[in-house]
């Protein structure tokens, strides 16, 4: 009898039917916001919070200097729900310096619209910007449904004789790829960077995957264009040639040598023009895209640490004002963080036994300050078994020890550290979670902690309870500026900030709903910090192992994990 479940199919259950969407941006005429130059324009992505109704960051376009037509490389991929009404917002900024505050930039339109009008509208939604005061400009939405294809390809081209394009030197060539659509137009995917003064450049090896080169289709036409680049955004045409995905993975050889041709200089010369240079195809390969789950799948032990703020700015225990405080009625803050989040990454974790450590209090019998000490009170064995083991230690510990300060973050993720300094070859992975109310003194020491961590195989999660100022805890998650110490910056970004009071509920919320809100916040960067780590140090994954993961934890996994 075959195995329905295998297939997808579970008799007696209900599943929401699904895809995976890919949307590409585009603006046009946008206002011209800067006075001596064009507008240097970026979009960001908002999406909105079914359980909170309120608009969420998703991401952010890069930015594309003196352009009031930007063709954005960046893409947004997302799961699309058939049945559900997947509100977006699309906001123009004008960028004007390195912050990553939206209000320190021009806006210059937004465009809300729903995910289903989108793919609804076929190829392309386009629509105007709107705004105070905004009376030009419009933004067009292109969607696609991704393949499964897991392959990507490493290659790299060099150019020779390329036409010279600036008056007092020679040209400043780079290439742009795009993907054809299925309407004949092209989306561009990739733009390699740029050589200057040169017309026989060779740029650095790239990596694209299949999916965004041709959607793993290897006969789909793939159209690549040379220009000079300008500083004021007007980039001039060198030529262009057409290839695919099959032909680039045949390597080097006289098919992949291309003439670079430019159809109106081509029209003007006639039979008197050749090429406006040539592009050859230098080495290529085909390499397969590992997931997370093929590496928890092949056996990669993930260990995950619990490390509980003591210090005194959360409260007095005693007081029903705490954030510690343990009511017979209700669960404090840490309490339910703890249990939410822990739920959440113990599926990961095989042998379900977490170190738990505390920070900041004064240990019993002569007061010492600790920022490193078991849970349990035996700092040779801190682990306990399961999240209720670290939930006991934790209740135990909050009536035998002394809250007090200050919030040092350095000793624990150090602590962790030196076990992840050992496991370098990729067979385990650690993941510490922190749990506090943010308010941290030692950021110069942390900042180095985390810089230091960040080339070992070591995620971090702070979760901030109360509502205290977390804008340290911004500052750690590297999404917008990666972090740096010393004049050296972080290799990957390991951190992840989750503000929990954002996740308690809203007065009738189904509890199921505020759960899977929380494990897909908890858990969205984990999977691409790992895969960082082992892409950067050539780790591949294991044959599968003969064990299953529970259901709880395949549900949690991002969309394209599953």
């Amino acid at each position: 009898m075959a195995d329905n479940s295998v297939m997808g199919f579970t008799p007696g259950t209900g599943v929401q039917p699904t895809c995976v969407i890919e949307l590409s941006l585009s603006c046009r005429n946008l206002i011209d916001a800067d006075v001596f130059s064009k507008s240097d324009p970026m979009v960001v992505l908002f999406t909105m919070d079914q359980g909170t109704r309120s608009w969420k960051e998703f991401g952010r376009t890069e930015v594309i200097w003196n352009n009031l037509n930007p063709d954005f490389v960046k893409k947004f991929v997302m799961q699309y729900y058939f049945e559900q009404s997947q509100k977006l917002k699309f906001e123009v900024y004008d960028i004007d310096s390195p912050s990553a505050d939206l209000s320190k930039h021009d806006f210059l339109g937004r465009m809300e619209c729903t995910l289903g009008e989108v793919v609804a509208a076929g190829t392309r939604l386009s629509r105007r910007l709107t705004g105070q005061n905004i009376k030009k400009g419009s933004i067009v939405v292109s969607a696609e449904e991704l393949s499964s294809c897991k392959e990507q390809i490493v290659m790299q081209f060099r150019a020779h004789k390329l036409d010279k394009k600036d008056f007092f030197g020679k040209s400043d060539p780079f290439l742009t790829f795009y993907r054809a659509n299925e309407d004949g137009s092209y989306t561009v995917v990739h733009r390699t960077e740029v050589i200057k003064k040169t017309l026989n450049p060779t740029w650095k090896p790239m990596t694209l995957s299949a999916r965004s080169l041709c959607n793993g289709d290897y006969d789909r036409s793939i159209k690549v264009e040379c220009y000079d680049w300008d500083a004021d955004g007007g980039h001039d045409f060198i030529g262009e040639f057409m290839t695919t995905l099959r032909e680039l993975s045949n390597g080097p050889s006289s098919a992949n040598v291309y003439e670079c041709i430019n159809p109106k200089k081509k029209a003007k010369k006639g039979k008197k023009y050749t090429n406006s240079g040539t592009v050859e195809l230098m080495s290529a390969r085909i390499e397969k895209i590992y997931t997370f789950l093929d590496y928890v799948r092949g056996g990669t032990q993930l260990n995950c640490t619990i490390a509980i703020d003591f210090t005194a700015s959360n409260g007095d225990p005693k007081s029903p004002s705490s954030l510690h405080y343990l009511s017979p009625y209700r669960e404090s803050p840490y309490c339910m963080a703890l249990r939410a989040v822990g739920n959440i990454i113990k599926d990961y974790d095989a042998d379900q036994l977490f170190p738990a450590l505390g920070f900041g209090a004064r240990l019993p019998p002569n007061g010492v300050v600790s920022h490193e000490f078991a849970l349990n009170g035996n700092p040779q064995n801190p682990y306990c078994q399961g999240i209720e083991g670290v939930v006991d230690s934790y209740k135990k510990a909050i009536q035998s020890v002394q809250l007090y300060g200050p919030t040092n973050f350095a000793p624990c993720i150090n602590h962790v550290s030196r076990f992840a300094e050992a496991k370098r070859n990729g067979d385990e992975y650690f993941i510490l979670l922190i749990i506090t109310d943010g308010i941290i003194t030692d950021m110069p020491q942390t900042c180095e902690a985390i810089v230091n961590a960040a080339s070992l195989p070591m995620s971090i999660i702070i979760v901030g309870v109360g509502d205290a100022d977390f804008q340290a805890m911004e500052i750690l998650d590297g999404d917008d500026v990666r972090l740096s110490s010393r004049g050296r910056q972080a290799e990957r970004d390991i951190v992840q900030f989750v503000p929990f009071n954002e996740f308690t509920g809203r007065q009738g919320e189904n509890p199921a709903s505020v759960q899977a809100r929380l494990a897909k916040e908890v858990l969205e960067e984990i999977p691409d910090q790992f895969l960082s780590y082992m892409k950067s140090r050539n780790v591949k994954p294991k044959p599968p192992l003969q064990r299953s993961l529970t259901i709880s934890s395949v549900n949690s996994l991002p969309p394209s994990e599953q």
